[in-house]
């Protein structure tokens, strides 16, 4: 007798989308990986500065192409099911090193955020925990085809709301951070595994897969 081989586990990239050293966004990924990884996901956790790039100027991707840091953020996507992303809120919105680096991986073609399922979360000393930034965050993701998860998380008064051990201190929100990590793991597995019909997605009504591909970035 014969049984089926167990399926792979699912690869989530956790990436810290932020350059400051001791950043909570960077604790905030660290503890979402752990979870996930306790969760039975494959976890490639990553920071900002690994994917190092200029501002986007089409002048500069005529002359040079996508630079080197932008196909390398491409090809950690392209290896994963899913992806969550760990940011900061700057100013009630998205801090613009994150929007240039979507900027620039938006022009790879096959564009790699279409289709991938997206968790966003975030930590800040404010009394929002940087729920500004997220919602303005889902903005160009969505646009790009991106299944971001209904459920964000974001902590309050990060600088203290974290233990040494890098819980977070208060119990209700590390448990209600983990039931969150645990239901999109759910909804990745059952998308990545169980759909029977291939699904079409549209960026807008009327489109078809014969259509010209959208620029992303342009003037």
């Amino acid at each position: 007798m014969t049984t089926d081989a167990l399926p792979s586990p699912l690869r989530v990239l956790v990436l810290g989308a932020s350059l400051r050293t001791g950043s909570t966004n960077a604790r905030l990924a660290s503890l979402v990986g752990r979870m996930m990884a306790e969760a039975g996901a494959d976890v490639d956790l990553a920071a900002m500065r690994e994917f190092d790039m200029p501002l986007y100027d089409g002048d500069l991707e005529a002359a040079h192409g996508v630079p080197d840091g932008a196909l390398a953020l491409r090809d950690r996507l392209e290896q994963c099911d899913a992806f969550a992303l760990s940011s900061p809120e700057y100013n009630a919105s998205v801090p613009g090193m994150v929007k240039n680096a979507i900027d620039w991986v938006s022009r790879v073609r096959p564009q790699p955020f279409k289709t991938k399922h997206a968790l966003l979360v975030s930590a800040s000393p404010s009394l929002v925990g940087g729920n500004r930034g997220l919602w303005a965050l889902r903005v160009p993701l969505e646009h790009l085809g991106t299944r971001v998860y209904p459920d964000m998380f974001s902590l309050a008064a990060a600088h203290q709301g974290f233990t040494e051990d890098g819980q977070l201190a208060d119990p209700g929100l590390h448990q209600r951070l983990g039931e969150t990590v645990t239901a999109f793991l759910s909804l990745v597995e059952a998308d990545v595994r169980y759909v029977c019909l291939q699904r079409r997605w549209y960026e807008f009504l009327g489109d078809c897969t014969e259509a010209p591909i959208t620029l992303r970035a342009e003037d």
